[in-house]
């Protein structure tokens, strides 16, 4: 097996360049993990020398698991070992905000997408999607055009997921129309899972999270006083400001200095998406949502916007309190919850709850 360290391909009973990221955060990698960093391995001696990279296809890499096993900082660790400037890594949140900006602005062009991706990917050999996962059926469509894209340039995709191929855009009203997506997904890259009980997010001894809230806190309505708890300024009468957000206007209760306040309904039980909450969290490092009701009181779309919500701001290193009358943002025991739940939960579990 060759493994990928900064100087080249060497063998692998010599240190890679994850191994010894490993070592030096004082934890040892698991089997599916050291599984993945091989993978991983091979395919920079597959893409070819150092300074000499292939441009025919060669297969990219899906890895999946459950959230918090490492996978994120496995890829981040194996990009930062490849030569400068050959590779192109972005969180799939923020690339397909991107995309959709771009291809909107060359909207009366010829070829639009194609030179979207131009201007996004120019001519990197190698892309990592972090946190590949669709949800929105309106999305699909654009994601299997960009899928194509990528593999016509014989660009080499590299992905992390917490679903398997068949598992994205799970809601089966919608399944059917990514499955020419997921056929293209199988067909041109190895699909590898990082199983494993262990969320490494919960251990203090694992994976450096790549990402995480820089601070927050789940907030119930017994927690009077709360807001000087934490140094904000609760908003006042006459407070509430206009956001223009990706051509559209939401009502915040409040706008302050790199902070914005604003109640859940206006938040996630309107037409708002995921390019909306990126927009937000360049704009904003705190985030205060409010009024989030009970579980059962949310709508199922309000549920599924609540979870991007806490992705962002996860993956931001957003200061984010969430505050409701209960548990905001959690079921209740023994509630259904939709398959990608999971994750949401493995990220609310890192903020303090307070009342």
């Amino acid at each position: 097996m060759v493994m990928w360290h900064r100087g080249g391909p060497t063998r692998a009973d010599e240190p890679s360049a994850v191994e010894r990221a490993a070592t030096e955060s004082g934890f040892v990698l698991d089997v599916a993990q050291r599984v993945a960093a091989e993978r991983l391995g091979a395919l920079a001696a597959e893409l070819g020398p150092r300074g000499r990279w292939r441009r025919d296809a060669v297969r990219g890499v899906y890895l999946w698991g459950p959230p918090g096993r490492g996978k994120s900082w496995i890829t981040d660790t194996w990009y930062r070992a490849l030569p400068p400037g050959t590779a192109y890594r972005v969180h799939f949140h923020d690339f397909f905000r991107r995309l959709q900006d771009a291809v909107f602005a060359h909207r009366d062009e010829a070829g639009a997408i194609d030179t979207a991706m131009s201007e996004l990917v120019g001519r990197a050999a190698v892309v990592c999607f972090d946190e590949f996962h669709v949800h929105d059926p309106g999305d699909a469509m654009l994601v299997t055009r960009l899928l194509r894209e990528l593999f016509e340039r014989r660009t080499t995709l590299v992905a992390t997921s917490n679903y398997p191929p068949d598992g994205l855009l799970p809601n089966p009203l919608h399944h059917h129309l990514f499955e020419p997506a997921i056929r293209l997904v199988e067909d041109r890259l190895d699909v590898v899972e990082v199983a494993g009980p262990r969320d490494y997010r919960t251990l203090r001894q694992g994976p450096p999270p790549r990402s995480g809230f820089r601070a927050g806190a789940l907030i119930t309505a017994a927690a009077a006083g709360w807001p000087d708890t934490y140094g904000l300024t609760a908003p006042r009468p006459g407070s509430a400001a206009p956001l223009l957000v990706n051509r559209r206007t939401l009502t915040a209760r409040a706008v302050q200095a790199g902070t914005v306040w604003i109640d859940y309904p206006e938040l996630c039980e309107t037409t708002t998406s995921t390019a909306d909450y990126v927009v937000l969290a360049e704009r904003f490092d705190t985030w205060v949502v409010d009024a989030v009701p009970a579980w059962q009181d949310c709508s199922a779309d309000g549920r599924q916007r609540l979870g991007s919500v806490v992705d962002i701001a996860y993956d931001r290193d957003i200061r984010l309190f969430l505050a409701g009358p209960d548990n905001p943002g959690r079921p209740p025991a023994g509630a259904a919850v939709p398959p990608d739940h999971f994750r949401t939960a493995s990220r609310l579990a890192q903020l303090q709850v307070t009342g």
